[in-house]
């Protein structure tokens, strides 16, 4: 199995993975990070609403989780694959982690850090240089976050007993 094909296969469980957080009121984001071997060393998802946490980004719980599994900080041969373009605090965490390769789905214009907005991997501050992939199943990935924002928004504008039970 070719890279291309692995990602877009690790990337499948992700969108499974992100769905389960909009069930649970998450922004459906998912990330996993890998080993050289292509083994899973840490997986998150979106948790900022959960845990009230700021820094719950689906990439830092991955990140932190790896660490830990690892009992180390770099990641220099290590893929995080990841279903939304990464944010400036989760590229700039990504950068410190000295992670490798970075393969996102949908891109985030307004947001993304990693080509959107801007490209804190091509800054001439940041002191590791990743590979960035961007794209892998970008369309059911733009897809599930626009399906989630749509019913978020509804939500917030339907009178409550308008709005489905359950």
């Amino acid at each position: 199995m070719d890279s291309t094909q692995a990602h877009e296969l690790w990337m499948d469980r992700l969108l499974r993975c992100a769905a389960r957080a909009g069930e649970e009121g998450e922004i459906p984001v998912a990330a996993v990070l890998l080993d050289g071997a292509g083994r899973a060393l840490g997986w998150g998802s979106n948790r900022r609403h959960r845990a009230q946490d700021p820094l719950g980004h689906a990439e830092l719980i991955a990140l932190r989780q790896a660490a830990g599994a690892r009992n180390d900080w770099r990641f220099n041969d290590c893929t995080l694959l990841v279903t939304l373009e990464p944010c400036p605090m989760c590229a700039g965490a990504l950068i410190q982690a000295r992670v490798g390769t970075v393969v996102f789905a949908a891109d985030d214009p307004k947001r993304g850090a990693l080509g959107g907005c801007l490209d804190l991997a091509a800054d001439p501050s940041a002191h590791h240089r990743m590979v960035v992939i961007a794209g892998v199943c970008s369309p059911r990935a733009r897809e599930q976050l626009e399906h989630w924002f749509r019913q978020r928004r509804r939500q917030e504008t339907e009178p409550s007993w308008l709005r489905p039970e359950g």
